[in-house]
């Protein structure tokens, strides 16, 4: 026996009979339940089983959902896409503007360029004729005595061709200047210079350029009546008369004046050419 068995505190306690009776009685109580509920299991197996099941429904509404989410995938994707169409047309119109922006620019700019050449050229032009005039001017004063005295009178004194083309420029004064008219009712400067020596058989170039250049040269102290008169160079003329003497010219001058007689200092010619 140990040591310590005949101390209380340390003997195992033993089992009283009411507390076996109780556990075994608890014990049939639990296999009884089971029983029973095996038993009503097993009668209720026996009979159909009615129940209303809620999957259909359960199905359809997620259908419902699942075309809802779809439409609205669909809509969004659209959406995208007119957004990114809107944004690319912006961008094709804005690169356009921006090229024909500059293309307008390039184009004023040669314009603007082409309108300053223009003018340029009409101000060294204007100016060329004007610093003619003015020596063409001095030139005449000059010698507008010698010219007068020499030729006081000539007029009295032409004969045959000269004076047939002096009788026929006398008679057009009066009439129209019109560009490019040779008459009856109306000339230009070369129109009527052409046409008054046709008279006596001279067959004269058209314009006044040629004609500076259609006979012999001479000095603008020494003329005679039917000489030619011409302003501005030889072979370069811009205006043509014919003298006929005593000083005075017969040439048509321009829109406003028509075919006029007038002194040599009225409008100094540059030279002379005489053809008869």
């Amino acid at each position: 026996m140990s040591h310590t068995a005949h101390i209380r505190s340390h003997r195992k306690p033993r089992r009283s009979a009411s507390t076996l009776a109780m556990r075994a009685g608890v014990a049939g109580g639990v296999l009884g339940t089971l029983a029973v509920a095996g038993a009503s299991g097993s009668a209720n197996a026996a009979e159909p089983v009615t129940q209303t099941l809620e999957l259909p429904t359960l199905t359809a509404d997620l259908a419902a959902q699942a075309a809802q989410s779809a439409d609205a995938t669909e809509q969004a994707a659209a959406n995208y896409q007119l957004q990114a169409e809107r944004d690319a047309a912006a961008a094709k119109a804005a690169k356009q503007a921006k090229a024909d922006l500059a293309d307008a620019k390039e184009k004023a700019a040669e314009a603007k360029k082409k309108a300053q050449e223009a003018a340029r050229k009409e101000a060294a032009a204007r100016a060329s004729r004007t610093a003619e005039r003015t020596t063409l001017s001095t030139t005449a004063d000059a010698g507008s005595t010698t010219i007068s005295t020499s030729t006081s009178t000539s007029t009295s004194t032409a004969t045959g061709s000269a004076a047939a083309v002096i009788s026929f420029v006398k008679a057009q004064v009066g009439k129209a200047y019109v560009s490019g008219a040779t008459g009856p009712s109306a000339y230009d400067c070369s129109g009527l210079v052409q046409t008054a020596f046709k008279q006596v058989g001279i067959s004269l170039p058209r314009v006044s350029q040629d004609q500076s250049t259609a006979g012999t040269q001479v000095s603008l102290s020494n003329l005679q009546p039917g000489d030619i008169l011409y302003w501005g160079n030889s072979g370069a003329a811009y205006h043509v008369a014919v003298y006929v003497g005593d000083g005075m010219f017969v040439g048509a001058q321009n829109p406003s004046t028509g075919v006029v007689e007038r002194p040599l200092s009225y409008d100094p010619p540059t030279g002379a050419v005489r053809v008869l």
